[in-house]
């Protein structure tokens, strides 16, 4: 992997990050709070600025993007939005307000990769970059953000990692792998690249609906 990330909370950030960078000086590293944090620790989430971070995401809750343009206001490293992050509009009141430096972009969580390249080509028109997150998603669910991470305004070292490295078996063919090099072959198959395997999608599956047109 070519960037480590750390997740913070009260009391677990600046001795976390210390620790990190001691043991390892010249890694690329950036936290994520989850938005564990409120405007009244932002003291304490100012001094990340001293650990040379790649970014820090999320560091309020979902909603509170002024709280966001305040705290960025004051900290040189970036901000990143994450769960903050819904669909196109949402990126548009952030840059505006200036809440963040970067977004992360999850297929899922904004309703699939058509809003995902809207926010994508908001953001490259502001010059506002971007990266890809992870859900856990099966192989399917990441065949997307593989093909969505090849987009240029895609900057950043993205969470999407292999096959095997959550699942026994996954739910296509070939299987995602990450090379030695921290990097992901783009699936050139039809489609979204790769083949889902039908057998297994049905063993997986907790529930089937039949539809007929």
């Amino acid at each position: 992997y070519q960037r480590i990330k750390i997740k913070i909370k009260p009391d677990w950030d600046l001795q976390a990050c210390e620790e990190t960078r001691k043991r390892f000086p010249d890694i690329t590293l950036q936290v994520d709070a989850n938005g564990a944090y409120s405007i009244d620790d932002k003291e304490i989430l100012k001094r990340l600025d001293e650990f040379n971070l790649l970014m820090v995401e999320q560091p309020f809750p979902p909603f509170d993007l002024w709280d966001h343009s305040r705290l960025q206001k004051e900290m040189r490293t970036p901000l990143c939005l994450d769960e903050s992050m819904l669909s196109v509009e949402t990126a548009r009141k952030a840059y505006e307000m200036g809440s963040c430096r970067i977004v992360n972009i999850k297929v899922g969580r904004v309703g699939g990769i058509i809003e995902a390249r809207k926010i994508h080509d908001y953001c490259q028109e502001k010059q506002l970059p971007v990266w890809c997150g992870g859900m856990l998603e099966s192989g399917i669910g990441r065949a997307h953000n593989i093909h969505l991470a090849t987009l240029p305004n895609f900057k950043f070292p993205n969470d999407i990692s292999a096959s095997k490295r959550y699942y026994a078996e996954d739910l296509i063919e070939p299987p995602v792998e990450v090379s030695s090099k921290g990097t992901i072959k783009v699936p050139e198959l039809p489609g979204i690249g790769v083949s889902p395997q039908e057998q297994r999608i049905k063993k997986a599956a907790l529930k089937h609906e039949v539809f007929t047109l």
